[in-house]
């Protein structure tokens, strides 16, 4: 209904229990994390190498150019995921919970009032909007260019590379509802067997050509800058693919923890990613420059022998298929946790585990990213294609996370300015050259996600910058409880029961209330005025689940507090009370709801086009009775009219 607590209501200040971290011991979360979080970035040995040399900048597989690009994979990956995300930003936790959403909401409780908040809170919004850019290329890309791999079994295999990939895709989204908790065992040892084929296929290059090892050297990537200082910067476009996915170790912090993910990528991951794209640099040089820039189309399937590329194959595929579970998954976390947070409508949200109160599906997001999904392979056919769509997103996104650490660091953590301006100052120059280079690629595809972006952000702000405006008209109209109870007890009939009347505020007359009274002319034994909110924490404690107050003459004011990523179940939260006298019965009780209908008018507030828009996205929102859990047959709802 609305965030924050309701303190009139005697509600302490709300605090978080322990996140639902996936339990069992080091070992077991380990191998979870490695399936879970590290798929996206895991997949993009098959096409950030191949893209850089063969993408839409072309450079030639010689020396300088193969030392530079490694240069800058192996520097990349220390600087934004290994000090960037495992060690600075995954220690800003939002009560163990990560990702943009949970980091906004963590700045937000604790500089609220401050005068860059608001910008603030545009800048995670935006983050947000990006990611849902992101989730549609990701499938997209991942899926196409292992696929693309039988090519390298066998040429006329080629027609059925984009039809199998559609498939796969559409299979994947077909089985989402079923929910991936039992798939999800297969997927650590999977990912396991992968990344362990990854770094066995490297060394076996390497060791043919160990002279590849120093590229980690980083000089061979200021050479690089140099002697070739613009091709350098447009190789930053595709060089920037092998951190994607970086930001799912912060996002899926809340499943497996900071040290699991930490441990998993710093011993495991990361080595097994810089052997396989040493090998496929060691395999380019240790070709002459015909047979190599032939190679450099599909290296990765090219560094197993013959009669292993059908397996090499089918592996990367299911590696493709988990990395995109994965932000399929993510999709539907973020956008439960918007939904909690009052950024995007109610939607409807099916739980798909009673063990596990993170497996989740919402049909509308499931089914939108199949339909954008299949678009993007059919329009852009081939994964190289994709290459110049992909990035730009996660780049932009990466540059508001450096934004975003630097306001955590400097304000909720207390660092010196003089000592936080130097790495905040690398992290953003880094940032900001990937983005660069990802900006020329915008009329080869890169327009992509930045309009899937600008529309998702303006569906984001115009839904909370609409809802306060509503809120806010119907607190203008509010009565003051106490002169209701007065006037109403002594004018209306009481009735035997319960009646539950939704609000949006925890003070003032619900609409739906006076509407009752109006109508009916009766009013029920025990009145209770319910508030819902949700708290910028992911978990609210039971200690200060409830607010409450006796109003007298048997009305009660009720205020119910959930976290961003609890599931709201209004009537379980109910049956526990004692407060109200006698127990609360499903049977004898009857929730009232209030369905407003917006006028767009000329008052001071959104212009008339997101006006309309606001009140299209309300029209369209999941029904409160569902979101809540309120049963069916109990539930009355009256409209009213608000002008906004």
């Amino acid at each position: 209904m609305t965030s924050g607590t309701a303190t009139d209501c005697g509600v302490e200040p709300v605090s978080s229990d322990q996140p639902g971290h996936a339990k069992g011991g080091m070992p077991a979360l380990v191998v979870g994390a490695i399936g879970v979080v590290f798929g996206d970035i895991g997949t993009s040995p098959l096409y950030a190498f191949r893209e850089t040399f063969a993408g839409h900048h072309p450079l030639v597989p010689d020396e300088l150019h193969v030392f530079g690009v490694l240069s800058l994979i192996f520097w990349s990956m220390m600087l934004v995921v290994t000090i960037k995300y495992v060690f600075i930003i995954m220690k800003a936790d939002n009560k163990g919970e990560g990702g943009s959403l949970a980091l906004l909401a963590l700045i937000n409780r604790k500089s609220e009032g401050k005068r860059w908040t608001k910008g603030i809170i545009l800048l995670g919004v935006f983050a947000t909007a990006l990611f849902y850019g992101d989730s549609m290329i990701t499938p997209a890309i991942s899926v196409l260019s292992a696929v693309e791999g039988l090519t390298t079994v066998e040429a006329r295999f080629a027609p059925m590379v984009l039809p199998l990939a559609v498939g796969i895709l559409i299979g994947l989204f077909m089985i989402q509802s079923r929910g991936t908790a039992k798939v999800g065992l297969l997927f650590g040892p999977i990912m396991l067997v992968y990344f362990t084929v990854l770094a066995v296929l490297g060394v076996s290059h390497i060791l043919g050509n160990p002279h590849v090892l120093i590229a980690l050297n980083p000089w061979y990537a200021v050479r690089f800058f140099i002697e070739e200082g613009h091709f350098a910067f447009l190789a930053m476009g595709s060089v920037v693919l092998a951190v994607t996915g970086a930001e799912a170790l912060y996002a899926d912090m809340g499943h497996f923890g900071r040290k699991p993910i930490g441990v998993s990528w710093l011993i495991f991951v990361l080595p097994a990613l810089m052997l396989n794209y040493l090998g496929q640099g060691a395999m380019i040089l240790g070709q002459d420059m015909t047979t190599a820039m032939q190679t450099i189309h599909n290296p990765f399937f090219l560094l197993a022998p013959e009669a292993m590329r059908l397996p090499l194959v089918i592996l990367a595929t299911m590696a493709t298929v988990i990395a995109s579970q994965a932000v399929i998954s993510g999709a539907f976390s973020v956008t439960q946790q918007a939904i909690q947070l009052g950024f995007i409508p109610r939607l409807r949200i099916t739980h798909t585990s009673a063990g596990s109160i993170g497996q989740i599906y919402i049909p509308a997001m499931n089914w939108g990213l199949m339909m954008m999904v299949i678009l993007l392979v059919i329009s852009f056919r081939s994964s190289s294609n994709l290459a110049a769509a992909y990035g730009i997103a996660v780049t932009g996104a990466m540059a508001i996370d450096t934004c975003l650490i630097a306001v955590v660091l400097v304000h909720l953590w207390g660092w010196n300015k003089w000592l936080a301006a130097p790495l905040i100052t690398v992290f953003a120059l880094v940032d900001l050259a990937y983005f660069g280079a990802n900006l020329t690629k915008v009329p080869d595809g890169g327009w992509f996600p930045l309009l899937i972006g600008f529309i998702a952000f303006t569906l984001l702000t115009t839904w909370a910058r609409g809802r306060t405006l509503m809120i806010d008209r119907m607190r203008e109209a509010a009565m003051p409880i106490k002169v209701f109870v007065q006037s109403a007890v002594s004018s209306a009939t009481r009735v035997a029961g319960t009646a539950v009347f939704m609000t949006s505020q925890a003070h003032g007359v619900p609409h739906a209330l006076l509407h009752n009274l109006k109508h009916n002319k009766v009013l029920h034994d025990r009145v209770i005025l319910l508030t819902v909110t949700i708290a910028d924490v992911p978990y609210v404690s039971e200690a200060n689940r409830m607010g409450f107050e006796d109003l007298g003459q048997g009305f009660f004011r009720m205020v119910i507090n959930f976290g961003f990523m609890e599931d709201p179940d209004v009537p379980a939260v109910l049956a526990a009370t004692k407060r109200c006298g006698a127990d609360l019965k499903m049977m004898d009780t009857s929730f009232f709801l209030a369905r407003q209908t917006l006028l767009p008018s000329s008052r001071p507030g959104m212009a008339i086009w997101r006006e309309k828009l606001f009140a299209w996205m309300l029209r369209n929102a999941e029904s409160a009775m569902e979101f809540f859990k309120l049963p069916t047959n109990r539930v009355v709802e009256l409209g009213s009219q608000v002008e906004i």
